[in-house]
């Protein structure tokens, strides 16, 4: 049977890990809303000009909230980690703890527990969800603005398809017959046409809309020749695609690819000039789930380490604050440095493990006799 202390340091374990698990979903939570209220901003152009339902607009920027959850899940750890073992501190809970023979691994126990399950949850997204959900975001765009905008013709509207091609309609019968259609297609280069037509209908055929058009004109200009050239017809139809050619295709981003493909990019089907760019992709969604605990040392250095103070001391989450601060702006100048020079790539391991590695020598290191004397008094005069 498990003796009375064991019970107890488990029931302590529950107590805080549960602490920790739902100030953990409430703050990302509210983060994550926060980001995607603001980054969805964006995308209201596609409902307010484009004439975009609410459910399409949601499930366009929905499609983000992994990524989100991706970035932000580090961070949220280390706030949570911080503001939960603060709390216990200025409650006296962690002397309790300590009177009672805790020892600062026993104590840190539920802290790194819920660092391991944010490491596991930026892999899965890192690596599977965040890929798919981007290709799905990029592809439902490329859809909305080059396939379903072009039936959102609106009446007595300049209806921009795309940035080289805009398209007037008079009136729209409810039977769909559009009246007094005017094109400016400038798709070909060194070429700007403006076409007219009396009426024309909306069809579609290969996942590639068209406008019928009847008794119209087609008018160009001879840059070389200055002369207008009229071309009248009977009937055309012209395709309502950002390309010159209805069968344009849209290049995947380094956001949408796997590991396998950032790290050895098929030949022929990525610039020469990109792969620095991928290869630094790939180390970084390798790489960011570590910083997680990171974070989660450095909080838990701050709190459980250093004397006691009876009315706290603000310095030591100040100081943890800013350095969390500093390691994310180091980050990111990392990952600029190593496109540019790829031999840095290693440092991008670096800058995720090395401040966890000093943080767990600090903490752990006295129990196990690894941090000398002097370097624990200092330690304790912070």
């Amino acid at each position: 049977m498990r003796s009375a202390s064991t019970i107890a340091v488990t029931r302590i374990d529950r107590y805080i890990l549960r602490q920790l698990a739902l100030a953990l979903v409430a703050v990302t939570g509210g983060l994550v809303a926060l980001i995607w209220l603001t980054q969805s901003l964006r995308f209201v152009e596609l409902v307010v000009n484009r004439g975009l339902s609410l459910r399409v607009f949601l499930e366009l920027t929905c499609l983000l909230i992994p990524n989100f959850v991706a970035v932000i899940l580090p961070i949220t750890t280390f706030v949570v980690v911080q503001f939960i073992y603060q709390r216990l501190a200025g409650d006296r809970e962690l002397t309790v703890m300590r009177a009672a023979g805790l020892s600062p691994t026993s104590l840190a126990r539920p802290a790194l527990a819920l660092a391991a399950g944010a490491v596991v949850i930026c892999y899965v997204l890192n690596l599977l969800i965040v890929p798919a959900s981007f290709g799905a975001f990029r592809e439902y765009q490329f859809e909305i603005r080059n396939r379903v905008a072009a039936f959102l013709l609106q009446e007595g509207v300049f209806t921009p398809v795309s940035d080289d091609l805009t398209v007037y309609v008079r009136s729209r019968d409810a039977d769909g017959t559009l009246h007094g259609i005017l094109v400016d297609d400038a798709r070909q280069k060194n070429s700007r046409a403006t076409i007219l037509a009396e009426r024309g209908r909306l069809i579609g055929t290969a996942d590639t809309p068209r406008v019928l058009m009847f008794n119209g004109s087609r008018q160009e200009l001879d840059k070389q020749t200055g002369r207008l050239n009229v071309l009248k017809f009977a009937e055309n139809a012209i395709d309502l695609v950002q390309g010159s050619k209805g069968d344009e295709q849209r290049f995947r981003d380094a956001t949408e690819m796997s590991i396998g493909e950032l790290l050895h990019p098929a030949p022929g089907l990525v610039n020469e000039r990109d792969i620095p760019k991928l290869r630094v992709e790939a180390y970084r969604r390798l790489s960011s789930p570590l910083t997680a605990a990171s974070f989660t040392l450095l909080a838990l250095l701050t709190v459980l380490t250093g004397s006691f103070r009876r009315h706290g001391n603000i310095l030591r989450p100040m100081i943890s604050v800013l350095t969390v601060v500093g390691l994310l702006a180091l980050g990111l100048a990392v990952n600029n440095l190593a496109i540019r020079q790829p031999e840095l790539l290693p440092l991008i391991w670096i800058y995720a493990t090395l401040p966890g590695v000093i943080c767990a020598w600090l903490l752990f290191g006295p129990q196990l006799g690894l941090v000398p004397v002097s370097v624990q008094t200092r330690l304790g005069t912070i």
